[in-house]
Protein backbone atom coordinates (compact mmCIF):
# COMPACT_ATOMS: atom_id res chain seq x y z
CA UNK A 1 0.00 0.00 0.00
CA UNK A 2 1.73 3.35 -0.97
CA UNK A 3 1.36 6.14 2.12
CA UNK A 4 1.19 8.32 -0.37
CA UNK A 5 -1.92 7.09 -1.79
CA UNK A 6 -3.23 6.76 1.66
CA UNK A 7 -2.16 10.13 2.69
CA UNK A 8 -3.98 11.59 -0.24
CA UNK A 9 -7.37 9.55 0.90
CA UNK A 10 -6.98 10.79 4.29
CA UNK A 11 -6.13 14.27 3.75
CA UNK A 12 -9.53 14.30 1.75
CA UNK A 13 -11.16 12.39 4.74
CA UNK A 14 -9.33 14.81 7.70
CA UNK A 15 -11.51 17.80 5.42
CA UNK A 16 -8.63 17.96 2.25
CA UNK A 17 -6.52 21.77 2.36
CA UNK A 18 -2.81 21.89 2.60
CA UNK A 19 -3.21 20.84 6.58
CA UNK A 20 -5.49 18.28 6.35
CA UNK A 21 -3.14 16.68 3.62
CA UNK A 22 -0.15 16.97 5.49
CA UNK A 23 -1.40 15.25 8.31
CA UNK A 24 -3.22 12.83 5.76
CA UNK A 25 0.33 12.11 4.77
CA UNK A 26 1.46 11.58 8.26
CA UNK A 27 -1.74 9.16 8.93
CA UNK A 28 -1.03 7.17 5.31
CA UNK A 29 2.96 6.77 6.50
CA UNK A 30 1.84 5.34 9.85
CA UNK A 31 -0.71 2.97 8.88
CA UNK A 32 1.36 1.62 5.98
CA UNK A 33 4.06 0.99 8.18
CA UNK A 34 1.92 -0.50 9.95
CA UNK A 35 0.11 -2.74 7.60
CA UNK A 36 3.50 -3.54 5.77
CA UNK A 37 4.84 -4.59 9.81
CA UNK A 38 4.33 -8.51 10.83
CA UNK A 39 3.43 -7.30 14.48
CA UNK A 40 0.61 -5.69 13.65
CA UNK A 41 -1.63 -8.52 15.77
CA UNK A 42 -5.48 -7.41 13.99
CA UNK A 43 -5.11 -9.47 11.05
CA UNK A 44 -3.32 -7.16 9.14
CA UNK A 45 -5.82 -4.41 9.51
CA UNK A 46 -3.33 -1.24 10.02
CA UNK A 47 -6.20 0.63 12.09
CA UNK A 48 -6.61 -2.07 13.56
CA UNK A 49 -2.70 -2.64 14.79
CA UNK A 50 -2.69 0.56 15.46
CA UNK A 51 -5.94 0.59 17.79
CA UNK A 52 -4.23 -2.31 19.72
CA UNK A 53 -0.83 -0.38 19.90
CA UNK A 54 -3.10 2.43 21.72
CA UNK A 55 -4.81 -0.08 24.58
CA UNK A 56 -1.29 -1.66 25.25
CA UNK A 57 0.02 1.49 26.01
CA UNK A 58 -2.80 2.56 28.78
CA UNK A 59 -4.37 4.68 26.08
CA UNK A 60 -7.59 2.61 26.41
CA UNK A 61 -10.12 5.37 27.49
CA UNK A 62 -8.82 7.32 24.31
CA UNK A 63 -9.21 5.24 22.31
CA UNK A 64 -12.55 4.18 23.28
CA UNK A 65 -13.60 7.56 22.86
CA UNK A 66 -12.57 8.08 19.26
CA UNK A 67 -14.01 4.32 18.41
CA UNK A 68 -17.29 5.09 20.31
CA UNK A 69 -19.74 7.62 19.43
CA UNK A 70 -19.40 10.25 22.75
CA UNK A 71 -16.64 13.04 22.98
CA UNK A 72 -13.10 12.56 21.55
CA UNK A 73 -10.88 12.83 24.19
CA UNK A 74 -7.18 14.22 23.42
CA UNK A 75 -4.22 12.98 23.38
CA UNK A 76 -0.44 14.24 23.33
CA UNK A 77 2.54 13.91 21.54
CA UNK A 78 3.98 12.36 24.22
CA UNK A 79 1.87 9.69 24.64
CA UNK A 80 1.94 8.54 21.10
CA UNK A 81 5.47 8.88 20.94
CA UNK A 82 5.14 6.24 23.97
CA UNK A 83 2.85 4.24 22.22
CA UNK A 84 3.98 3.58 19.15
CA UNK A 85 7.65 1.65 18.52
CA UNK A 86 10.67 3.72 17.81
CA UNK A 87 11.35 2.55 14.61
CA UNK A 88 7.61 3.11 13.69
CA UNK A 89 7.69 6.65 14.56
CA UNK A 90 11.02 7.30 12.66
CA UNK A 91 10.15 6.12 9.65
CA UNK A 92 6.74 7.51 9.52
CA UNK A 93 8.40 11.02 10.04
CA UNK A 94 10.87 10.45 7.31
CA UNK A 95 8.06 9.50 4.73
CA UNK A 96 6.36 12.75 6.13
CA UNK A 97 9.81 15.30 6.16
CA UNK A 98 9.48 16.04 9.80
CA UNK A 99 11.17 14.57 12.99
CA UNK A 100 9.55 12.23 14.93
CA UNK A 101 8.52 14.66 17.65
CA UNK A 102 6.44 16.69 14.72
CA UNK A 103 5.07 13.53 13.69
CA UNK A 104 4.21 12.77 17.11
CA UNK A 105 2.32 16.03 17.64
CA UNK A 106 0.47 15.49 14.24
CA UNK A 107 -0.65 12.23 15.07
CA UNK A 108 -2.11 13.87 17.98
CA UNK A 109 -3.77 16.27 16.93
CA UNK A 110 -5.35 14.24 13.53
CA UNK A 111 -5.58 10.47 15.14
CA UNK A 112 -8.85 11.64 17.28
CA UNK A 113 -10.69 12.99 13.96
CA UNK A 114 -9.68 10.16 11.66
CA UNK A 115 -10.06 7.10 13.98
CA UNK A 116 -13.72 8.66 14.58
CA UNK A 117 -14.65 9.14 11.11
CA UNK A 118 -13.36 5.62 9.97
CA UNK A 119 -15.30 3.99 13.16
CA UNK A 120 -18.76 5.44 12.04
CA UNK A 121 -20.61 2.96 13.71
CA UNK A 122 -18.62 2.93 17.05
CA UNK A 123 -16.72 -0.19 16.19
CA UNK A 124 -14.06 -1.31 13.89
CA UNK A 125 -15.44 -1.95 10.03
CA UNK A 126 -14.29 -5.08 8.50
CA UNK A 127 -12.59 -4.25 5.21
CA UNK A 128 -9.89 -5.93 3.18
CA UNK A 129 -7.82 -2.77 3.34
CA UNK A 130 -7.87 0.98 4.56
CA UNK A 131 -8.44 2.43 1.25
CA UNK A 132 -11.83 0.55 1.47
CA UNK A 133 -11.99 1.62 4.86
CA UNK A 134 -11.95 5.13 4.11
CA UNK A 135 -13.69 5.13 0.72
CA UNK A 136 -16.64 3.45 2.46
CA UNK A 137 -16.47 6.47 4.35
CA UNK A 138 -17.83 8.12 1.19
CA UNK A 139 -15.02 9.59 -0.24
Amino acid sequence: MAGNDLGSLLGGLLGGGRSGSDSGNILGALLGALGSGSGSGSGGNPLGGLLDMLTKSGLVDQKDSWVGTGQNQSVTGAQIQQALPDETLRKVAEQAGVTPEEAASDLARTLPQAVDKLTPEGQLPQAASLEELVRQQSL
